[in-house]
């Protein structure tokens, strides 16, 4: 009885997100937002979600460049 098994599903089971539905829920996301805050507040959210990817990519990919944005906000010898 396959029904009643208590195996993790397989890579096989789990349904595929394809391009074209990731992109339908991106958009419907857009959409939503649009709607619900308008153009300008959208946009800001948008800069500030493609900043805060930026700086995530850029700055916290490795833990040396971490202390090292740390060190430049924050000198070692003012306030630790």
């Amino acid at each position: 009885m396959a029904l009643f098994d208590n195996k993790p599903p397989r890579q096989d089971d789990r349904p595929n997100l394809t391009p074209g539905v990731i992109g339908a829920i991106i958009g419907f996301c857009f959409a939503l937002l649009w709607v619900i805050f308008g153009i300008w507040k959208l946009l800001f959210i948008l800069i500030l979600a493609a900043l805060g990817y930026y700086i995530g990519y850029r700055f916290f990919s490795d833990r040396e460049s971490i202390r090292k944005l740390i060190d430049k906000l924050f000198p070692p010898g003012k306030f630790r």
